[in-house]
This record gives structure tokens, C-alpha cells and sequence, in this order.
């Protein structure tokens, strides 16, 4: 199956990080899956949730954003509408979640890392693209705090899959996730363990075969971006 960008059914688009992108955060990175492009920064604080207080435990949370014309038309700040989106909510969760999932919060003592995803320009895979940038920006804040035990267990990645025409495809656009019969996302640690799988049929139903082909297919896919966070965390 040759696509309508030329990728086979199996190839991702390009992939690039530019690790501290950003002057002043303590950790940061701009990623880019094709043309859609997220600049990702951490921040470490010395406060934590009101539930975590006294615990020794710390926290990381995230914040997801897409700018006005980050798409083909403008659309308001949410700041101006007042309120986010369920959208916007739902996929910082997700971010949030992912991150917990790769560090041991026991060794950060009481502080936070708050993590900002801006989406500068969208051609699907945004959530997906924002976990693995999320990742590396929050690795190089690490390196700036002083821990006896490095808090990271796992790097974390995440990569879309979708079933177009019947045929597994990783890594859509948003032509191809807008004609998805079936819409999926992994979020997976380097080990190979999944942390969350949202799937979705679309325009469709898909079988234990095909999650299962999808599975595998996603976990080839993500290796590539495991290797450009160790190219930029292990230097």
C-alpha cells in the first residue's frame, strides 16, 4: 500500500527534535512529525498539589495548547472563549498520565514539573507528537535537579495507527485520520510496555487481529523515536 504522501503502510513521517529550543525553561525541545511541529517546555517548581503535601512525593502535570492558526483556519484562544475544550483537557490528562507512567515521583521530593505543549502547526498527531516531545523536554529539566537516583524509569513515546481502506497505516496525517475507518493511539515505554491505548472506529469496527497488527506496528514505529530521545538524553 503506497499512501497519498508516498509512505508505505508501515513508515512514519520525519521525525525531528531540537532540544533546547527555549532560552530560559529548564527543559525544552521543538518536535516536528512532518508538518505538524509542537514546542514542548518543563519547568520545575518548589510547590505541589495540596493532596501531595507532607507525602515526599512529587508530581508532573502537563498543559496542551493549539495556537490560532496552527490549522488551515483560524480558531480563537481558548483564554478568549474563557474556558478549554473537553478536547484540550483530555489530551493534557493523557500527557500528564504518560509522563507519571516513565518517572518515580518518590525521588523527586515535594516539587512539581509542569510541562507546556504548544501546538505551532497541526497535520494530525498532535497528542502523540506532544507526549514524545514532552518527554525529552522534561528528561533535559532532570539533568538541572540534583538527585541521588535518576527519577526516570522508562522514556515514553507515543505514535498514532489508524485502518484506511482495511489496511493497518501508522503515523497519520490529518487527510488520512479525517478518512480513518479505525483511529488508534499508543503510548508506550522503552521496554515495550503499554501505558494507554485509545482506539477508536471511526467510520468502522476492527477485529482482536487488527488491534493486535496495529500493536505491533506501533511498537516498530515508536523504536525510531526512542532512539532520538536517547541520542539527545544519553550525550
Amino acid at each position: 500500500m503506497v499512501r497519498a504522501s508516498g509512505r508505505k503502510a508501515d513508515e512514519t513521517r520525519e521525525i525531528k527534535i531540537i532540544p533546547n529550543y527555549l532560552a530560559y525553561a529548564e527543559g525544552s525541545c521543538m518536535i516536528s512529525f512532518g508538518k505538524t511541529k509542537i514546542l514542548c517546555a518543563a519547568t520545575i517548581e518548589d510547590k505541589i498539589p495540596a493532596f501531595l503535601k507532607g507525602s515526599g512525593y512529587g508530581w508532573i502535570s502537563a498543559e496542551y495548547s493549539l495556537l490560532p492558526r496552527a490549522t488551515q483556519t483560524r480558531s480563537d484562544r481558548e483564554a478568549v472563549r474563557g474556558k478549554q475544550s473537553g478536547r484540550t483537557q483530555e489530551i493534557q490528562r493523557l500527557i500528564g498520565r504518560s509522563l507519571r507512567a516513565s518517572l518515580d515521583l518518590a525521588t523527586f521530593g515535594e516539587r512539581q514539573l509542569k510541562v507546556d505543549c504548544d501546538v505551532i502547526q497541526a497535520d494530525g498527531g498532535t497528542r502523540t507528537a506532544s507526549i514524545c516531545g514532552a518527554c525529552v523536554a522534561v528528561g533535559l529539566a532532570i539533568r538541572k535537579m540534583q538527585f541521588k537516583h535518576n527519577p526516570f524509569k522508562h522514556l515514553v513515546g507515543a505514535i498514532s495507527c489508524g485502518i484506511i481502506n482495511d489496511r493497518v497505516v501508522i503515523d497519520l496525517d490529518y487527510m488520512e485520520d479525517s478518512q480513518a475507518q479505525v483511529d488508534a493511539n499508543f503510548v508506550m515505554v522503552d521496554t515495550g510496555e503499554l501505558v494507554e491505548v485509545q482506539a477508536t472506529g471511526e467510520k468502522g469496527v476492527f477485529t482482536d487481529d487488527q488491534l493486535a497488527e496495529m500493536i505491533c506496528c506501533a511498537r516498530r514505529g515508536v523504536q525510531q523515536i526512542f532512539k532520538l530521545q536517547k541520542d539527545i538524553l544519553l550525550q
